[in-house]
């Protein structure tokens, strides 16, 4: 038609052998947890793929609470890219954490909420990179919990926090800070 430009397109067999590749790539859940109904533990995410002359480049990104799943997810794209014919360069990641319901810093977090807002704080995990997981792996058996303010549209242009959840947020960092020190020595720290 009038206006097209003339193209390059891979060969044939490239053709057959990328697009087969892109079918054999997990994409999705992998694993829900057993502990949390709802939440996933395991997951994989095709993400992008850049196309060059001589390259091209496929980036995965897989998560999990449980570091031999993290492992063995990454490990299995790996394997296919290889057999393939491909090359596999691996990208710092965060390492996962899994959250304890019965947790004293949660419980603390908790009463603090109610105490302040007269409702009961909504406890949930999420699947996400939480810097709860680097900060476990360095100080193994740490006491934590993650909250913050409402975000929304996280990780994306859009990405912005309600103004009225900051200062809800802060009253509550606040309290949790001031009760923590004005208590007695505990019996056991938070971490």
């Amino acid at each position: 038609g009038e206006g097209l430009k003339k193209g390059k397109v891979f060969k044939r067999t490239l053709q057959k052998k990328l697009l087969r590749l892109l079918d054999a790539i997990p994409h999705g859940v992998i694993k829900m947890s057993h502990a949390i109904p709802g939440l996933v533990q395991t997951s994989t995410n095709f993400g992008v793929l850049n196309t060059g002359r001589k390259l091209i480049t496929i980036s995965t990104s897989q998560r999990s609470s449980v570091p031999s799943e993290l492992d063995y997810a990454t490990h299995s794209i790996a394997s296919l890219l290889h057999l393939a014919g491909g090359e596999v360069e691996h990208s710092v990641g965060y390492p996962g954490w899994n959250p304890d319901l019965k947790s004293p810093a949660l419980g603390l977090v908790s009463e603090a909420h109610e105490r302040l807002f007269h409702k009961k704080a909504e406890v949930k995990a999420i699947h996400a990179g939480l810097e709860c997981g680097i900060i476990g792996e360095k100080y193994p058996g740490m006491d934590m919990v993650s909250f913050g303010p409402t975000i929304i549209g996280a990780h994306s242009p859009d990405e912005h926090v309600t103004i009225e959840s900051v200062e809800k947020f802060w009253t509550l960092l606040t309290e949790v800070i001031s009760t923590y020190a004005s208590k007695e020595a505990p019996a056991e720290p938070l971490h």
